[in-house]
């Protein structure tokens, strides 16, 4: 059996996502991938079943760069606003910082291997993010509510003020670059909203 090359498998992952974000999943075949890193098909079946392995195996390794990210200088005991600040300036630098994975993510989550990638992966994340959240309530820092609902308060606004940044504009076209004071001036806003 080969050993695995971590080093050609990122290189085949750098070259897939830069495929899907230029011409959708669509665009992403093995041959195109293969003559886009300059590797023979037969060398990406070593590492991957086929195309829809490929994409599983790329999103959770992307999901579980991006959580480690997340996760720099937080720790699930700080109160809630800290915490929360934390998460949303690490996420804010990561989407700034990796446009094209944060985009991949973001559209995979919309595809039917979304459910297939999110079994069997890593829950340290997710277990982090729980014992936060129900410390918050448990002090009286945050109101119970479905996770939905949490989640689409706590960062939707965030994700919103990135895209503007992102396309450099806001919806009535006019210039918009993202500031540490706007960031503040919404989290304020959003902290307000999920306080009891």
């Amino acid at each position: 059996m080969r050993v695995r090359d971590e080093s050609k498998i990122e290189a085949l992952f750098e070259h897939a996502i830069k495929m899907i974000v230029k011409e959708g999943f669509d665009g992403l075949s093995m041959q195109k991938l293969a003559k886009a890193a300059g590797v023979s098909p037969a060398t990406i079946y070593i590492y991957f079943k086929d195309r829809d392995d490929l994409l599983v195996q790329l999103y959770r390794s992307e999901t579980d760069k991006y959580f480690d990210f997340v996760l720099k200088g937080f720790d699930p005991e700080m109160d809630f606003a800290t915490g929360l600040s934390v998460q949303w300036k690490n996420r804010a630098a990561y989407m700034i910082e990796f446009p094209d994975k944060a985009h991949f993510m973001e559209h995979f989550s919309f595809t039917p291997l979304h459910a297939k990638a999110s079994r069997g992966k890593d829950m340290r994340f997710a277990e982090v993010m729980h014992r936060f959240v129900n410390k918050a309530i448990a002090s009286g820092e945050l109101v119970r509510m479905p996770v939905e609902v949490y989640w689409s308060v706590a960062f939707a606004p965030l994700f919103n003020l990135v895209r503007f940044h992102k396309a450099g504009m806001n919806m009535a076209g006019e210039p918009f670059v993202l500031t540490d004071e706007m960031l503040g001036q919404t989290l304020k806003l959003v902290l307000k909203a999920l306080r009891p």
